[in-house]
C-alpha cells in the first residue's frame, strides 16, 4: 500500500492563513477548505498580492518562520516505517522547500509559480489539472493500493479516488458536503484509520 497525504492542514499549517495574519489581509484568510474552485481562489490571491506590493520573498519569509503542525513529525515518521508516502498538494515548489525539510524530505508533487523580474507573483503553473486523483489512478495503475487523506475540497476527488480515504482535522461544511468519507480528527485517528485500511 501506498499512502498519499495533502501537506497544508494535515501535516502544516494553512501557509496562506499564517500570510493573512503577518500582513494583516484577512482576504487571504480564505483557502481551498472554503472555496471549492482552486483558479478562482488563486487569481484572487495574486490579484491581492499586486494590489499590496508583496513580493514572493515576502511570502517566504512568513514561511521560514513556520514548522509542521504538532505530532506531524512523529506521525509521519509512523508512517513511512510503514508505507510509502507520497504528499499530494495544491502548494507550490516555491513554498514548500523549508516545510519538506523540517518533514524529512519527503516525496512531493506540487505546483510551480510564475514570477516576474522584480520577485512579484504573476501567475501559477498546475502540473496537471486534477493532479491529485490522476496521480492516485497511476498509482493504482502501477498496482498499489492507496490510501489518501486530506482536509479540503480540493482533497475530495483525490479520497474518492483512493481505495481508502480520509477526511483529516476538516471543516464542517467539508463534512457536511461529503459524508461518504470518513473522519479523523487527531493522529491517532488517523492511523487507526490507515492501520484498517492496510488490512483489509
Amino acid at each position: 500500500m501506498i499512502a498519499c497525504l495533502d501537506l497544508e492542514g494535515v501535516l502544516v499549517p494553512e501557509i496562506w492563513i499564517n500570510v493573512a495574519e503577518a500582513t494583516s489581509i484577512p482576504a487571504l484568510r480564505i483557502t481551498t477548505r472554503d472555496e471549492p474552485d482552486y483558479g478562482k481562489l488563486m487569481r484572487n490571491r495574486i490579484r491581492i498580492l499586486d494590489e499590496h506590493g508583496l513580493s514572493l520573498a515576502d511570502i517566504q519569509a512568513v514561511i521560514g518562520r513556520m514548522g509542521p503542525l504538532e505530532g506531524a513529525g512523529e506521525f509521519l515518521e509512523w508512517l513511512r516505517s510503514r508505507h510509502q508516502v507520497v504528499i499530494l498538494s495544491d502548494t507550490f515548489y516555491e513554498f514548500a522547500a523549508p516545510l519538506m525539510a523540517q518533514l524529512g524530505h519527503p516525496c512531493l508533487f506540487c505546483n510551480s509559480l510564475v514570477v516576474d523580474e522584480r520577485g512579484r507573483v504573476r501567475d501559477y503553473r498546475l502540473r496537471i489539472q486534477d493532479g491529485k486523483r490522476k496521480a492516485v489512478m497511476a498509482l493504482k495503475l502501477l498496482n498499489f493500493d492507496v490510501v489518501a487523506a486530506g482536509d479540503s475540497y480540493n482533497d475530495t476527488t483525490m479520497l474518492a479516488e483512493a481505495d481508502a480515504g480520509i477526511l483529516f482535522r476538516p471543516p464542517d461544511n467539508v463534512v457536511r458536503d461529503f459524508p461518504q468519507f470518513p473522519v479523523a480528527r487527531s493522529y491517532a485517528e488517523l492511523q487507526a484509520a490507515i492501520t484498517a485500511a492496510a488490512g483489509r
